[in-house]
């Protein structure tokens, strides 16, 4: 099968197109006809090795000394079950499905992953695309811990909420979440995402490059900072009593099925939607890369692994 093998860290350069074997499914074990992968953030971080100063040396120990431990990256993918191990229950051959890969040594960048029945992992909405999505299942469920942990989901409607990087994969899907759950959303973008981000249903858009959202009158009850890179000087001007501040720099990692089947029924009433900016097929990798380490995707870039655009 073809896979896109990463040879060392570095830039998008070191990511090769290659024949490797196809997996075999163990016992508890489906095999995935992968469709649609994405180039997220932590295919970013893998390849690049672009990690805080603190988790250099653990990070290090755990992706690889001089080279990535798992050559192949991909942290998110859509695909069709082929094949079943003897003791899978909940899958069977031809269903469609999309999965993280994060705790399951990633792998999305190939034809074929072989993914326990226990991952998480569920049955493709049918109202997208496998292109669609391939983009939900880190972006989507990590907005919503996001949301969680700044208490959005408590049932108090009307909290004013401030989403920094409105425009990212994650951002997109804040934006969309906290209007579900009833907040009066203002998301800060760039100039040629402002309408993009209102399109997503945010109450007001602050272009960033023009006005100083830190100095504002206007206090927030919880401020979301998507891209780790909101510093404590600026939030703490704007951040109402008692207010909350979630940010990706000290967001727990850990997983849970429950949000990604949580995200599904949303998607399957039609309540959020996939932002996808670019997609590039499987041989074109390097490229898909450097656009995304140039900085300015909105939402996601999403890789066709398979050639055909079937819901």
């Amino acid at each position: 099968m073809k896979a896109i093998i990463a040879t060392k860290y570095g830039g998008p350069e070191v990511l090769q197109l290659k024949e490797i074997e196809k997996p075999t499914p163990k016992e508890n074990e489906i095999l995935i006809k992968v469709h649609a992968t994405t180039v997220s953030a932590a295919d970013f971080r893998m390849r690049s090795f672009t990690v805080p100063a603190p988790l250099w040396i653990p990070a290090r120990i755990a992706l690889g000394i001089t080279k990535p431990r798992q050559p192949i990256f991909g942290s998110e993918l859509s695909g069709e079950v082929e094949a079943v191990g003897k003791n899978v229950t909940r899958f069977k051959v031809g269903d469609q499905v999309f999965a993280s890969t994060l705790t399951e040594n990633f792998g999305g960048y190939a034809e074929y992953k072989c993914l326990p029945e226990k991952a998480m992992m569920a049955i493709k909405p049918d109202n997208m695309t496998y292109e669609e999505a391939a983009a939900f299942p880190i972006g989507a469920t990590t907005a919503l811990r996001m949301l969680r942990k700044g208490n959005t989901l408590a049932g108090v409607r009307g909290q004013k909420v401030l989403i920094y990087g409105a425009s990212g994969s994650v951002g997109t899907y804040a934006v969309q979440l906290a209007k579900y759950f009833g907040a009066e959303v203002t998301g800060v973008c760039s100039t040629s995402n402002i309408e993009m981000v209102k399109s997503l249903g945010a109450d007001h858009v602050i272009d960033y490059t023009k006005d100083d959202f830190s100095s504002r009158e206007e206090r927030y009850d919880v401020i979301f900072d998507t891209l780790a890179k909101f510093p404590k000087s600026k939030y703490s001007k704007i951040l109402a009593p008692n207010g909350t501040f979630v940010s990706m720099a000290k967001l727990d990692t850990k997983e849970n099925l429950g949000n990604l089947i949580f995200i599904k029924e949303l998607i399957e009433k039609g309540e959020i939607k996939a932002v996808i900016d670019r997609c590039y097929p499987l041989e074109d990798m390097v490229e898909a890369h450097r656009y995304v380490d140039a900085g300015h995707k909105k939402g996601n870039v999403v890789i066709t692994v398979e050639q055909k655009n079937v819901k």
